[in-house]
């Protein structure tokens, strides 16, 4: 039995901005690579070879350039324009041709999962259930799809976005289902906020009396929806790493599990991890604090970052204060005096800006 996958990346990223106006939310970098790559790993790790990508007309083009045609990840990509942001079980429609009667993976494009899938998809393959939700326990259920239990784990309720949440338990955005989704689906009609929900449909499954399975995250999970999230999947990811130093150091010091890849040059600085340093980085007389990641070619000199992303080409130079929990975009100039040090600062800009402090 062939499981299909589907990821949904589209949307428009609005609580990312302004790092989404120049770029797809689904690529923003986390630990070194977009976001996105993770869930095709997730996937291709659980055997699954067969891939349809959802796209929106503002981004399309930029994940089709980034993903290409799957050869790079051992997969084979479809993809799929939704050319409205409908909801996630309106995509599922829209990609129905793609899946036919396939079982499938479906899993959000911007979240960010420990321990993959390989447990459900095995699951799903002994058992077949009609539905498979991943479930994490969170503290804002307002802000989520929500899942009621009863008493031996079943589902027995789901609710979008609930006003008074009657769990705390969140759907994450990884899902599998039969092909007995599509009918339920087909049969929607629009929610309040406009959108065809993905819990209504699951709900139908159990109204209908079929099996849907629930199992809470193991590890850790990140819905990367806002700046604060993207960070802290950022140290997430960076604290799996393994230290790795295959650029040069000269007068430098590499404290613990940090990555220096090929062409990357660290000069009379201490980088302590875990951190990413990407290819072609210049880290010259500077600190990098843990949970930092410089993108391919990013430039820090005579200042101190720490717990921050900066993205492929981005610059700091002789900044006065210590830029910690900051997004810098790609090609992002910030460039200080070169004073003492008072403070830290925090910044969150999108790609091309130039801060001069």
């Amino acid at each position: 039995m062939e499981l299909k996958g589907l990821i949904l990346s589209g949307g428009k990223g609005t609580r990312l901005r302004p790092l989404t106006h120049t770029r797809a939310k689904q690529l923003i970098p986390i630990a070194g690579k977009p976001n996105l790559f993770y869930a095709v790993e997730d996937l291709q790790a659980a055997g699954i070879r067969d891939i349809g990508v959802i796209l929106s007309p503002e981004t399309g083009e930029e994940v089709r350039a980034a993903l290409g045609d799957g050869g790079r990840f051992g997969v084979r990509f479809t993809y799929i324009l939704q050319e409205a942001p409908l909801g996630i079980a309106h995509a599922v429609k829209t990609a129905q041709p793609f899946l036919g009667d396939s079982p499938f993976v479906l899993y959000l494009g911007d979240n960010l999962l420990s321990g993959g899938i390989q447990h459900l998809v095995a699951e799903y393959r002994q058992t077949r259930p009609e539905a498979i939700v991943l479930l994490c326990p969170v503290e804002n259920p307002r802000a989520f799809g929500v899942v009621v239990l009863d008493g031996s784990g079943r589902v027995v309720r789901l609710l979008e976005k609930p006003a008074e949440p009657p769990s705390n338990l969140a759907l994450v955005g990884v899902y599998l289902f039969g092909p007995a989704i599509h009918p339920i689906i087909h049969r929607l009609k629009p929610s309040a906020r406009g959108e065809y929900e993905i819990t209504e449909a699951i709900q139908g499954l159990v109204d209908e009396g079929l099996r849907v399975v629930a199992h809470q995250v193991r590890g850790w999970w990140k819905d990367t929806g806002k700046p604060e999230d993207l960070l802290d999947a950022n140290r997430l990811a960076l604290s799996s790493f393994v230290r790795r130093v295959e650029g040069e150091l000269e007068e430098a010091e590499v404290v613990g599990e940090v990555v220096v890849e090929p062409g990357a040059r660290i000069v009379r600085s201490t980088v302590r991890g875990p951190a990413y340093i990407g290819p072609g980085a210049l880290v010259q007389d500077s600190f990098i604090g843990p949970y930092t990641s410089l993108g391919r070619g990013a430039v820090v000199r005579s200042s101190e970052v720490e717990y921050s992303i900066l993205m492929d080409e981005a610059q700091v130079h002789a900044l006065p204060y210590r830029l910690d929990s900051s997004i810098l975009g790609q090609g992002v100039v910030v460039d200080g005096q070169g004073q003492t040090r008072r403070h830290t600062l925090q910044l969150v800009l999108g790609d091309r800006s130039r801060v001069r402090l």
